[in-house]
């Protein structure tokens, strides 16, 4: 006769395992190596709390020290690889197989790791793709997270950056897999329940708080006139003429420009109220001189920032709160928000090819794509109609009768011909493409497909692609806002004028801009300190940031 819950028998023996190093639930640190050998197994599949910001970092180095003679093999499942332990496991031993989102401080290593064969990759993720995978057939038998505090009980309090917290726990927990918690401290109340304890199966005191990344902080003191003209162009050229309220924004200079300019180039347009109400974003300090000015009505974040924990608190009616005062996010609940409950997505990339196809991956480097392939597409299942997404599907299919035509998201990417170390942005093959030749995968890891782009901002212009009506039309699109990159050398001058009659084309001039009053004066902070008086003192920024 089968039996049905093997699953749970295999759990309580890990815990039995576990337990010779616990008082309670409660592992002393000391011996976390010893702990970890004993509740692992060769080939486990194990999800290590690695998100783009927070990281389960001591459980992270406890793991890359284990003996691969007793753990080998592992499968591991996790958003971000951003610690140098992350694929130390994988040097070692340790780890096999991964599958991710995300790996922007490692992506040089990963790459060389992959094409040394020393990772087998099961796929680069979305966000929302990974999450939905653990539910499904990447389910964890272990689950190694981090939190702020626990009590005795192993409940815990994650904070302001909740994050992949619950969704990591809800799989493991439920699809009968261990997790293991590591906390700054165990007190006797906590400040709220975000984790209940009856999902928790080990806690481990370490002392102190877990790494985050300010990953979302930008220094207006860096931002460039190039970026300030695109960001004028986005606004006048794009969100004012959708009337774009609710949106997300990407990591980057170019979209921290547009926050910056919504109380000053955006107040002048006339565009308060009409633009930029709600957000799915993380907590960007460059957005506080809007909300301060009035503009943003709310915003729902995927994880919190570094320094910004008292200004979240203190403004409630902007973001979503506890009952202790700190910010809830989740990603999986804002990334599903950005999918189906805003009207753009606008961020940047590293390379964009002649269809309108984008990507992360170039030669060197892999970075994964985290969230932005869920934000940067057109939801098929949205079902809701708003003026900025009747307008999109209006221009992109102007032939279908009114009640069955569909809307369309604005996916734009925005970024300066020229990059780091003067990398074109427009190339004629993605690194994605030579990468999957190389791997030979079945699919390239695309972050954004061509036929979800809808605009491309530039410091030359504007190219609108929904206008365009064949492969032809698009390509020149494309070359006509490519500036001197080899691939905007090679553009049809008479077909790309064309294009800029019929507004698919649009230049600085075309939108009643002078590129000349693009300067930093234009911004509405522009220093970090200039940030933290807007706040009135409430944020902090983290110590790299600071130079008074």
């Amino acid at each position: 006769m089968r039996q049905w819950n093997t699953r749970k028998q295999m759990r309580e023996e890990r815990i039995a395992a576990g337990r010779g190093f616990a008082t309670g639930k409660l592992v002393d640190p000391e011996t976390l190596v010893d702990f970890l050998e004993a509740v692992l197994r060769p080939g486990d599949r194990v999800c290590l709390e690695g998100d783009n910001q927070k990281q389960a970092d001591v459980l992270a180095k406890g793991l890359a020290a284990m003996d691969p003679a007793r753990i080998h093999d592992l499968h591991m499942v996790q958003s971000g690889v951003v610690l140098p332990e992350h694929l130390d496991v994988f040097d070692s031993g340790i780890a096999k197989r991964l599958d991710f989102s995300y790996s922007g401080p490692q992506s040089a290593r990963i790459a060389k790791m992959l094409f040394g064969g020393k990772i087998e990759l099961g796929a680069i993720h979305t966000y929302l793709e990974l999450f939905a995978r653990y539910f499904v057939d990447l389910t964890p038998q272990v689950a190694l997270i981090a939190a702020v505090s626990a009590d005795r009980h192993g409940n815990l309090y994650t904070g302001p950056n909740t994050e992949d917290t619950p969704t990591v726990v809800e799989a493991t927990s439920f699809g009968s897999g261990l997790v293991i918690a590591q906390v700054g401290e165990i007190v006797d109340t906590l400040p709220r329940v975000d984790i209940p304890g009856d999902q928790v199966h080990f806690v481990l005191d370490v002392g102190r708080p877990f790494y985050v990344e300010p990953l979302f902080t930008r220094d207006p003191a860096a931002m460039t006139e190039t970026q300030i003209l695109t960001a004028m162009m986005a606004i006048k050229g794009l969100y004012q003429p959708y009337g774009v309220r609710r949106l997300n924004h990407g990591i980057g200079f170019n979209t921290a420009a547009i926050e910056l300019l919504l109380p000053t180039y955006g107040e002048k347009l006339g565009l308060k109220g009409k633009i930029c109400t709600h957000w799915a974003l993380n907590p960007h300090p460059t957005l506080i001189p809007a909300i301060e000015a009035g503009w943003v009505e709310q915003v729902h974040c995927f994880g919190s920032e570094v320094g910004m924990e008292d200004y979240l608190a203190a403004r409630p009616d902007i973001f979503f709160t506890g009952p202790d005062g700190s910010l809830r996010s989740n990603r999986a609940f804002s990334q599903t928000a950005g999918l189906y409950a805003c009207d753009m997505f606008i961020g940047s990339t590293l390379q964009i090819d002649l269809a309108g196809h984008s990507s992360t991956i170039t030669a060197n480097r892999i970075a994964g794509f985290g969230g932005a392939p869920n934000m940067g597409s057109d939801a098929r299942g949205r079902r809701h109609p708003s003026a900025p997404w009747l307008q999109a599907g209006a221009e992109a299919d102007p032939d279908t009768a009114t009640p069955l035509r569909r809307g369309r998201k604005l996916v734009v990417q925005i970024g300066e011909t020229f990059g780091e170390g003067n990398a074109p942005l427009f190339v004629e093959k993605l690194g994605a493409l030579e990468l999957a030749e190389k791997l030979d995968l079945d699919l390239a890891p695309i972050m954004v497909y061509a036929d979800d782009t809808t605009h491309i901002v530039t410091e030359e212009g504007i190219a609108n692609l929904l206008l365009c009506r064949n492969a032809d039309e698009r390509e020149q699109a494309i070359r006509g806002v490519a500036g001197f990159t080899e691939i905007g050398r090679g553009r049809d001058k008479a077909m790309v004028e064309r294009l800029r009659e019929r507004k698919i084309i649009q230049r600085p001039e075309d939108l009643g801009i002078d590129p000349l009053d693009a300067n930093r004066n234009m911004l509405a902070a522009r220093s970090i300190k200039d940030l933290m008086l807007a706040s009135g003192g409430l944020y902090r920024p983290p110590s790299r940031f600071r130079n008074w």
